[in-house]
């Protein structure tokens, strides 16, 4: 049976219920699992000896929370990254994240506005983890990230990115022209109505969700291999399945 496609609306209400009492995590777990997840897909498919520069691109909200844990487990990997913030987060958990990336000596380029920062930055980078905007993105893309999204693409660099690919709606896919084309995707929770049609690597990293979840909203997940916190999708007759 093939794992099931989330809508925006039901996608919120699994992250809402899994922070609720029932489902008891604290959205400091689910980003370090998150962004865990990531740094393992990244690294699966992007051997350290061969793309060790990462370029971490992270949005203001969650997902680039996600990102931000990526980077600090990519840094235990043995790559070394480089953190990107478009427009820095407020929030107190996207903060303590920025410090503990700090903290192992992790660069981040200064603000979005040095336009020139980032183009040195991209060219001496092998990958891109894009982690810029999640699920909940509507468009258009406005400023910083209108000029942001084509320099990451016009880099021609291999992108990873986190649950939905940044520019792309969550259920209508890639209708925004600014939306990135990534090589590899990491679903989170489960995949999204939108990259239905996504034709890269694309990783299942929900190994988090509990039974009691994946029972209710008949996920149909997958068992992941032996302690990966990662599965990933092939393709049968032009369609995913796992």
């Amino acid at each position: 049976m093939s794992v099931r496609y989330l809508t925006a609306r039901i996608a919120q209400q699994i992250d809402e219920e899994l922070m609720g009492s029932v489902g008891a995590f604290s959205i400091d777990q689910l980003m370090e699992l998150a962004g865990l997840a990531c740094a393992q897909a990244l690294a699966t498919v992007y051997d350290r000896t061969r793309y060790p520069r990462v370029l971490v691109c992270c949005g203001p909200g969650n997902q680039g929370g996600d990102g931000l844990v990526a980077a600090r487990h990519l840094g235990m990997f043995g790559y070394t990254p480089t953190i990107y913030m478009p427009k820095p987060g407020s929030k107190d958990i996207y903060k303590r994240l920025k410090t503990q990336c700090d903290n192992m000596g992790i660069k981040t380029l200064p603000p979005s506005s040095d336009a020139e920062a980032l183009t040195t930055a991209l060219s001496s980078s092998d990958v891109i983890l894009d982690a810029i905007f999640g699920f909940s993105f509507k468009g258009p893309v406005r400023p910083p990230f209108d000029e942001a999204l084509p320099s990451l693409t016009n880099s021609k660099l291999p992108i990873v990115s986190v649950d939905i690919p940044s520019g792309w709606d969550v259920e209508a896919g890639k209708i925004e022209t600014l939306g990135l084309e990534p090589d590899v995707l990491v679903s989170l929770t489960a995949p999204k109505e939108g990259v239905k049609l996504f034709k890269g690597r694309h990783f299942l990293g929900g190994r988090f969700v509990p039974k009691i979840f994946a029972d209710k909203y008949q996920l149909n997940l997958p068992e992941y291999p032996s302690f990966a916190q990662i599965v990933e999708f092939t393709t049968v007759d032009g369609s995913h399945r796992l």
